[in-house]
């Protein structure tokens, strides 16, 4: 069963982010097989809110857990908190999955 994983910056660590994005893309593109959907989090301006959602096809709340410890904005020390929560997958690009 799918998870989605929340995770929220640290205040004042724009700069960690911009720092690791590069090496967070590049972790994303390795594990994008597991990737249901991902982004960061954004202000109605567009501007960044400082986190970011992943919704990841993984079967145990361990396995979710090790795939954000190995991102690395965590190795980075950006995040202030994660939440993991289970997911039912109802609709996903307009296809019923119930």
């Amino acid at each position: 069963m799918p998870f989605v994983i929340e995770t929220f910056d640290k205040p004042d660590h724009q700069h960690v982010r911009q720092a690791t994005r590069a090496a967070h893309l590049a972790f994303l593109e390795r594990h994008k097989d597991l990737l249901l959907a991902c982004g960061a989090k954004l202000a109605d301006d567009g501007s960044d809110l400082g986190g970011g959602l992943y919704v990841v096809a993984l079967d145990t709340r361990e396995d979710a857990q090790r795939f954000i410890e190995s991102d690395p904005f965590h190795a980075a020390d950006l995040f202030e908190r994660v939440a993991i929560t289970r997911w039912r997958k109802a609709y996903v690009d307009g296809r019923c999955h119930l």
